[in-house]
């Protein structure tokens, strides 16, 4: 096998498609597993926190605390500022930062929260190691990432098949694991932490306006993204191939049964008092 990286490609960049996705995404589609753990008080690091809207959901939630997220990627941060702003939110900040050498003392958050994260980096026990040390005593490291080939469709498509290989293909080769969900827990004890809670929770696309809003965004970004743009300077795919693609996405989401499931993997890491 290939030596980690201690950074990899983030696959999906940050075109409109993409970021559509991420601007759905909110502390309770996203974060369930964590809020029951959340205190007012609390100080809170969220991780590839993108354009801000888990974060800001966070920081609504700790009005007596704080929440700082951070990404490695300065523009979205923009967009994740004026997200706060627009919210009345004075309890929040930004800033960039890499997972594998955050810039915060040890022993600083209550919680350190990562949403679709380690699937993406090249060496994710490091990450966690990482977000271990900048945790308090008795704090939390809250980590969830998407499943990619336990993501499961009906109807069946050759051409959905072909997005899926395609992926798993591209990602890797970017220096990530795609199939992360599965492997949290197995990471989080290599990092050194002892008390692991691991769990699970889906995404289900299903009503028409489901299998729209999520065939759409795939087939756009499978055309016109970093990811496409990936695939085709890697030698993974041609651009007729992507357009093949694009189409099963739309052809799916036209589907009055079409039905679309998105397997996650959490995990609750408690550092030793």
């Amino acid at each position: 096998m290939p030596k980690p990286q201690e950074s990899a490609v983030y696959t999906h960049g940050h075109h409109e498609s993409v970021l559509r996705s991420h601007t759905w995404r909110t502390a309770a589609n996203s974060a369930g597993y964590l809020l029951g753990s959340l205190k007012p008080h609390m100080k809170v690091l969220d991780i590839g926190c993108g354009p801000g809207t888990i974060t800001a959901d966070l920081a609504a939630l700790v009005p007596e605390g704080r929440v700082t997220g951070v990404d490695s990627a300065p523009g979205v941060l923009d967009q994740a500022r004026a997200m706060a702003a627009e919210r009345g939110l004075r309890n929040v900040d930004f800033a960039v930062a890499d997972v594998h050498a955050l810039d915060h003392p040890d022993d600083t958050f209550c919680v350190v929260h990562a949403h679709q994260v380690l699937q993406h980096v090249g060496d994710p026990v490091r990450a966690l190691r990482e977000m271990h040390r900048v945790t308090r005593p008795g704090g939390l490291v809250a980590v969830r990432d998407s499943d990619y080939s336990a993501m499961t469709w009906y109807p069946l498509s050759a051409g959905m098949d072909d997005w899926l290989d395609l992926y798993l293909r591209v990602a890797r080769a970017n220096g990530g694991e795609p199939d992360a969900g599965r492997r949290l827990r197995s990471w989080a004890l290599r990092a050194g932490f002892t008390d692991v809670t691991a769990t699970s929770s889906t995404w289900t696309f299903a009503t028409a306006d489901e299998r729209r809003w999520w065939s759409g965004l795939w087939a756009d970004r499978t055309l016109a993204s970093t990811y496409a743009d990936r695939a085709i300077e890697g030698g993974h795919a041609t651009r007729e191939q992507l357009r093949a693609v694009s189409g099963a996405w739309r052809a799916w989401g036209e589907r009055e049964d079409g039905w679309f499931a998105v397997l996650h993997g959490e995990i609750l890491c408690r550092k030793d008092a």
